[in-house]
């Protein structure tokens, strides 16, 4: 029996790339409007109605307007957007968070697809705190380089236009939409300092956490990580060396992987924890395509 899905906002970037990836298999059947009824509320209600599992790849604000009906309607629902990513009546869908966690999707309603940034950022830092390497309240920084496709269309046309060259540093305000997600979930009572950057490529991500621990620290950090993602497909702990002297953000563009290591001195405790992924891969479509997996009882890696 197939499953229905409809991705309510399928033209976007993430929705483009959530289709991409199930158009193909036959155990689902898409629902798709034609382009006139895309922002009918009337349409989109329907199609809900119709759906075993919704995708909504919209704006906060569109999420915040239907998520009422959404309530009274039977279909599951996964949300990309950062709408719901602290609220607790939605399951948060990082499924490598911890033991608990894939049960916790697989037996939600509504479902929160973390962000690509946080996705990086609380899986490097969550095993850490788990395990006391750092206490909550540690003071802590998070670097992180994206392709410009995170930025969704406008910033798309902006580096295809020609209009920008070159890469550039945002959000230094401490206002980043992530960092709400990143308290929540790594187990933080200190709000992080996070500078994010865009660079001149369409995809993939590098998120560095430079941390100041005893001596020793680098190998406490990376069997913290090894402890704890011991076993998963998607999120998988290597050897500092296997990412080369420069570490490539684009290095697993096209998949659903996460990559984590440690560097550092060993000596003096100087540690820099680093994860690479594709943005819109781990870090969007390919996550809501593995909870969507999650929901429907399906392979976990189905179409990834």
């Amino acid at each position: 029996m197939t499953a229905k899905v409809f991705i309510d906002g399928e033209v976007g970037t993430t929705g483009l790339q959530i289709r991409a990836r199930l158009e193909s298999r036959a155990d689902i059947t898409l629902i798709s409007l034609p382009e006139e009824s895309r922002k009918s509320r009337l349409a989109r209600i329907g199609a809900f109605g119709e759906a075993d599992v919704a995708i909504l790849c919209l704006p906060d604000a569109a999420v915040h307007e239907i998520a009422p009906d959404l309530a009274h309607l039977p279909c599951r629902v996964i949300d990309a957007s950062t709408a719901h990513r602290t609220d607790p009546a939605w399951a948060f869908g990082f499924a490598e968070l911890d033991a608990g966690a894939r049960a916790r999707i697989a037996g939600a309603k509504f479902v929160s697809n973390p962000g690509c940034y946080s996705t990086g950022a609380i899986a490097l830092l969550k095993p850490l705190v788990a395990a006391g390497v750092i206490a909550p309240d540690h003071p802590v920084t998070i670097n992180a380089l994206s392709g410009y496709s995170g930025g969704g269309k406008s910033m798309i046309a902006e580096f295809e236009t020609g209009a920008v060259t070159g890469g550039f540093v945002y959000a230094t305000g401490q206002k980043h939409k992530h960092l709400p997600e990143i308290v929540a979930h790594a187990g933080l009572t200190r709000r992080p300092i996070f500078v994010p950057q865009v660079g001149p490529f369409a995809q993939g991500m590098i998120v560095q956490v430079p941390l100041h621990l005893p001596p020793g620290g680098p190998a406490a950090a990376m069997d913290a990580l090894r402890a704890h993602y011991k076993g998963q497909r998607f999120v998988q702990v290597v050897e500092r060396a296997a990412m080369g002297d420069r570490i490539d953000p684009q290095r697993l563009n096209g998949t659903n992987l996460m990559e984590l290591t440690v560097d550092g001195d060993p000596e003096t405790g100087a540690t820099v924890l680093i994860a690479v992924l594709d943005n819109l891969g781990k870090g969007a479509s390919g996550a809501a395509v593995q909870n969507l997996n999650i929901l429907l009882g399906k392979d976990e890696g189905a179409g990834l």
